[in-house]
């Protein structure tokens, strides 16, 4: 039986509807054959939950963009901020084979080659959300972390997996100390 991922989760309000978003990160939803070229591609196998998300909206900018940490990083001291969820596909810019996706990263930006960069943020490339596979192998299921270019490509534990990851996502608004 396959395994359900988001059951409880409501997603009223999480995705932000925007030409912007139209434009660079929503993709058709992915084929069969789509996901597994991709994971050939890339050189990892997708986590279900990530493919499940995709099968509601395959990419897009999101309201809800942060997600608390332990530790202070380049973007906050108790937070990090994503723009985008990259979609399972090759035309758009922020798509994980599109022209700013995840091998883009590795290869033209340095980011550490250890599984799939999947989120964008605001910083213009200077952070990135990995899903970090070089704890259980090109197969497993990969935790979700920060990588901070700016900091020599420190590495922030931010969730055990995607789903874990999806549903700690808050509002701006959360962190307001003022």
């Amino acid at each position: 039986m396959e395994q359900q991922f988001f059951k409880d989760f409501d997603f009223t309000g999480f995705w932000n509807e925007s030409s912007y978003s139209e434009r660079d990160y929503i993709e058709p939803f992915p084929e069969e054959e789509t996901i597994l070229s991709l994971e050939q591609e890339l050189g990892y196998k997708l986590p279900a939950s990530y493919i499940e998300l995709m099968r509601i909206q395959n990419g897009g900018l999101v309201e809800r963009s942060c997600f608390p940490t332990n530790e202070s990083t380049s973007w906050a001291e108790d937070h990090i901020a994503i723009t985008g969820i990259m979609g399972i596909g090759r035309e758009k810019t922020y798509a994980l084979c599109g022209e700013l996706g995840s091998r883009f990263m590795i290869e033209e930006w340095g980011y550490p080659d250890d599984g799939i960069y999947v989120c964008d943020c605001p910083s213009a490339g200077h952070d990135m959300i990995l899903l970090d596979y070089s704890g259980c192998g090109k197969e497993g299921e990969p935790e979700v972390v920060h990588v901070d270019q700016e900091a020599d490509y420190k590495k922030t534990f931010l969730a055990k997996n995607f789903e874990t990851f999806i549903k700690g996502l808050k509002s701006e608004e959360y962190f307001d100390h003022e």
